[in-house]
């Protein structure tokens, strides 16, 4: 799944060529990504002609401003990724004419999307899976490709969308200025004393809550998935199943440099594509290329103490 690193480096892709363009028509293939309006017809109408003021992020959230005081909603889920680039509709009839089919797109859902220039975008298998396409008013398409069909999507008034529990219910983002050490330290001893029900639900079933475990839960800092928790506590040094109340100020510290230190790093990379991830170009990111811990197992460690990185039953 995008983290924080992967969506923010999509946001800053897309931010240097979507503003200021226009949506000129939308087609998805997979409605059920869909959820407000929960009609495509509705969703369509709400897009078509308006223009696209900013691109931002919130957590794990891409949201794209739209001129009429909506905003467009993109969790990417797990295997998706939002794409740029010139596309065509592919046909078994290779006479038919892209411009005669344009018609019909806001009604077929079986039509193939191709990006119609080499490079990545067309000859990455991973960038071949497009269930949604925004044309754009300088001729070339905004796509989300998801393998897994997990993604979602959704249009809401821009003023009300602290309202969405999508967002409401977020922690802080810990690239923020205002995410102090004293804040972080208030969310994490808030949460070694009785568990609630749901967190239990979570942790499935355990007493307390695992350091790895707490750093992924979105309630408590947005945008931290598998790949950075793993990554942020072998930088820390700290075991990824320990008992958060076992855990004491200075590695709690150590803890909290670390995730913004890996972070940025991983930011710099443009993310890690050592599964579905691309970047708006198609193209791969960089930190599985330099990462310690995730999807290492059976390495030698990277701190030159004679470990091997062993997989966590």
């Amino acid at each position: 799944m995008p983290e924080l690193p992967e969506v923010q480096t999509i946001v800053s892709d897309l931010k240097k060529v979507l503003p200021g363009l226009k949506i000129t028509d939308v087609w998805c293939g997979w409605t059920k990504m869909i959820k407000k309006p929960d009609n495509f017809a509705d969703f369509r109408e709400k897009l078509v002609e308006k223009k696209i003021l900013e691109v931002r992020r919130q957590g794990k959230n891409i949201l794209i401003d739209l001129s009429g005081g909506q905003t467009l909603l993109i969790h990417q889920k797990m295997t998706g990724h939002l794409l740029y680039g010139k596309y065509r509709i592919k046909t078994q009839n290779a006479k038919r004419k892209t411009q005669n089919n344009r018609s019909k797109s806001k009604n077929e859902k079986n039509l193939k999307w191709v990006a119609a220039e080499a490079g990545p975008l067309r000859d990455d298998p991973y960038n071949r899976f497009v269930h949604l396409v925004f044309e754009l008013s300088n001729g070339r398409h905004l796509a989300l490709s998801d393998l897994r069909k997990f993604a979602k999507v959704l249009i809401w008034p821009t003023p009300e969308l602290n309202e969405l529990d999508d967002l409401r219910k977020l922690g802080p983002d810990p690239l923020d200025k205002s995410f102090s050490f004293p804040e972080f330290k208030k969310i994490f001893n808030g949460k070694k004393g009785k568990m609630r029900a749901g967190e239990a639900f979570f942790l499935g079933g355990a007493k307390a809550w695992q350091i790895k475990k707490f750093l992924m839960e979105q309630k408590n800092i947005a945008g931290i998935g598998n790949i950075y928790s793993d990554e942020i506590l072998w930088e820390a040094g700290i075991h990824p199943l320990k008992n958060i109340q076992e855990i004491k100020e200075a590695d709690l510290r150590k803890i909290f440099n670390a995730i913004k230190k890996v972070l940025k790093k991983a930011i710099k990379a443009k993310g890690d594509s050592i599964s579905d991830y691309r970047r708006p170009s198609g193209e791969k990111g960089g930190y599985q290329n330099i990462q310690n811990a995730y999807h290492m197992t059976g390495k030698k460690c990277g701190k030159n103490d004679g470990g091997v990185i062993q997989r966590i039953k």
